[in-house]
């Protein structure tokens, strides 16, 4: 017995090889292997820890700075000039400006808009990707693949410029209706770009799109026998997607809402050249505080709303990662 367990205790530090009785391997190259991986991934950390928690650190930390001038004046040692002294002090009176007046009504109508756009965007998005699975011709499949790729990324001043040519008090479509029709897209229907309802439109044109990029995989992913399976049962095409593809397609389908709504909600450009100050967004209001145009020295308070943005951001893209993680476990 003694003998038996003499040769099955292994040395610290090495392993048996199933080869050979007496040979052994150290641990130490697995364990150099493991670690020359990890290599691997340093630059990928240091990409992150650079300009993802770094940035947000210092939006934390300027969110709660507190910058104050005096009225009173003194002399510069160096430009015998009068200056005003500046204090600083930690607090959240930035924060409690940011949720006040316009800066509230510019987070108001940036959750509206992304609410909506999300929802409408993903109701159209789905359907299209279904129309698309289900279609029998390659060839449509492969042009409207092609085309949400180019649309889905097509967006900032161009996309503004496209729908002012077109749609704007002087576009084309305008101007035609206008003249042939005599319809005015403005005084008829009260459509303008510089409005909800149309910076959403604006918003469809790359967020229905990235939906159907997002659910064909997912709606290809459903398997043929779980149909089958279903109509061998006695269920209905509406039993099956009710009680199985529907549940299978549900976490996706929401976490692709989640996509559109943060893909909408921290849209700059677009929304800019298109309404401006007009129809205040956050993203706006940061760029104008920024820029000084509302008051000089506000950059803490840009810093902020930037602070809201992520408060509202962050929670939903840890939501969407966890419905994406749910999907892939029936449609990998």
């Amino acid at each position: 017995m003694a003998d038996t367990l003499s040769t099955t205790q292994e040395p610290r530090g090495e392993t048996v090889d199933s080869g050979g009785a007496g040979s052994t391997r150290p641990r130490r190259g697995l364990r150099r292997r493991i670690g020359g991986s990890w290599l691997g991934l340093v630059p990928f950390f240091a990409y992150i820890l650079i300009f993802f928690l770094v940035p947000i650190g210092f939006i934390l930390y300027n969110a709660f700075l507190k910058k104050v001038t005096s009225a009173s004046t003194v002399r510069d040692p160096v430009t015998q000039q009068f200056v005003h002294t500046t204090t600083t002090s930690f607090g959240g009176s930035n924060i409690a400006e940011s949720l006040k007046g316009v800066y509230r009504t510019s987070l108001v109508n940036t959750l509206q808009l992304s609410a909506f756009v999300a929802i409408v965007g993903a109701v159209f998005g789905i359907l299209l990707a279904y129309a698309v699975v289900n279609s029998r011709s390659e060839l449509l499949k492969q042009i409207v693949t092609s085309a949400s790729a180019v649309t889905a990324n097509f967006g900032g001043i161009p996309l503004a410029f496209l729908f002012i040519a077109t749609v704007g008090n002087a576009g084309v479509v305008t101007t035609f209706l206008n003249d042939h029709f005599g319809f005015s897209l403005q005084s008829d229907l009260h459509f303008q770009l510089a409005t909800i309802t149309g910076i959403a439109l604006v918003y469809m044109y790359f967020l229905v799109p990235l939906m159907v990029l997002v659910m064909t995989p997912a709606l290809e992913g459903l398997k043929p026998q779980w149909a089958e399976a279903a109509e061998n049962l006695g269920a209905s095409r509406w039993h099956y997607w009710r009680f199985v593809a529907g549940p299978v397609l549900l976490p996706n389908f929401l976490g692709s809402v989640l996509l559109l709504f943060c893909s909408s909600f921290s849209a700059y450009a677009t929304a800019n050249a298109l309404a401006g100050q007009s129809f205040p967004l956050v993203p706006t209001q940061i760029a104008s505080v920024l820029s000084g145009n509302v008051l000089s020295g506000q950059e803490n308070l840009g810093a902020a709303l930037a602070l809201d943005m992520i408060v509202v951001v962050l929670p939903l893209t840890v939501i969407y990662q966890l419905l994406q993680r749910r999907t892939s476990r029936w449609l990998s």
